[in-house]
């Protein structure tokens, strides 16, 4: 058996490989709700073979969204529409997860294809917090938050991973990646306070621990991943030595995985993008840190995704553009690696590949 296709256990959840979708924006929620386009879009990964698919960053509370038209889980009609969707994708036998996020600076949007970027008080934006009054380039400047405020969105993470439960997701994922808000607390560059919640390394991580912590209690046996940016690829910001650490950490607070990705929180920075380039990132985070990762980044070959996990590189596999142009990719991948999988009844007559 290739190693891509066999199963994963995390607490009380089994996947049945470890070929998974990555969280993938779509800015096409209406106050919060997803609705037809969510359906199709994360069920057609569910028919064509992913073990557990990642829903999108999903705000806490309606100020934590990336853009106006991203999903949330702060009320029930939320809750509701997306266990239409968690229902389908166990109907199929797939996991489904989703990711828990604030934007902080990087808030209060409109969709990346509209004609201008920040939403305006008539669009239904509004007042962005972050660590510090200091905005990411084209941005309005946040108000930096208080500490009631961190206390409450501390709540709101637990709140909305309760929620999460109750939607039928089998795993949540907590964003601290990609310079949104909890990345914002954890980097020197964008966090200059001069509380417990800035300066010296403990102090900003605190946020993010504090979550973790409010979060595991409401779980119980429901596996807890959190996303990180390994690097902000930029001098004197976070780093993977940081990252190793903080891994460290989060092992100790009950996070049974973490998601290797970097980038995201300074604009401009040089990234050296090719096949895997993050992969090294997520093999000495599971090394020395000692608890499970996924590797994301431009993976898009089965022989390249399978040898990351026979090669201990790390334990899962996610990918984001590879099923956009492929749903089915899954699937596809097992015929590549000469394995027989299950297939939906109504997809089975265009297998190649037969026990």
């Amino acid at each position: 058996m290739s190693d891509l296709f066999s199963p994963l256990t995390l607490r009380g959840l089994s996947v049945k490989n470890r070929a998974w979708v990555s969280p993938m924006c779509q800015y096409s929620a209406t106050d919060g709700v997803v609705g037809a386009w969510h359906r199709v879009h994360l069920g057609a990964f569910a028919t064509g073979g992913a073990g557990l698919i990642m829903a999108e960053a999903t705000g806490v509370v309606a100020q934590g969204r990336i853009s106006v038209n991203c999903p949330g889980l702060w009320n029930d009609e939320q809750v509701a529409a997306w266990r239409e969707v968690t229902t389908f994708a166990h109907e199929q036998g797939a996991s489904i997860g989703v990711q828990l996020s604030h934007a902080g600076r990087k808030g209060s949007t409109l969709a990346p294809w509209d004609d201008h970027l920040v939403a305006g008080p008539s669009e239904g934006g509004w007042q962005t917090v972050a660590p510090s009054a200091e905005p990411f380039t084209g941005y309005p400047t946040p108000r930096a938050m208080t500490v009631e405020e961190i206390q409450a969105t501390v709540l709101a993470f637990a709140d909305a991973s309760q929620r999460a439960v109750a939607a039928g997701f089998d795993a949540v994922e907590i964003h601290s990646a990609h310079g949104y808000l909890l990345h914002q607390f954890l980097s020197p560059l964008s966090n200059h306070r001069d509380d417990h919640f800035g300066g010296r390394f403990e102090n900003r991580i605190r946020f993010l621990v504090e979550v973790v912590d409010a979060v595991r209690e409401r779980l119980t046996n429901t596996p807890l991943f959190v996303r990180l940016s390994a690097t902000d690829w930029t001098a004197n910001g976070w780093d993977l030595e940081s990252s190793v650490d903080l891994a460290t950490t989060l092992r100790g607070h009950g996070v049974d995985l973490v998601d290797v990705s970097s980038g995201g929180n300074v604009a401009g920075a040089v990234i050296p993008l090719a096949p895997g380039y993050q992969v090294p990132f997520a093999q000495r985070i599971r090394r020395e840190a000692q608890i499970a990762t996924s590797a994301v980044g431009l993976i898009t070959e089965p022989v390249q995704a399978d040898a990351i996990i026979r090669d201990g590189h790390a334990d899962v596999v996610m990918m984001a553009r590879a099923y956009l142009r492929n749903p089915r990719w899954a699937l596809n991948a097992a015929e590549d690696l000469g394995e027989v999988i299950g297939w939906p009844q109504q997809f089975d007559r265009a297998r190649t590949v037969r026990a």
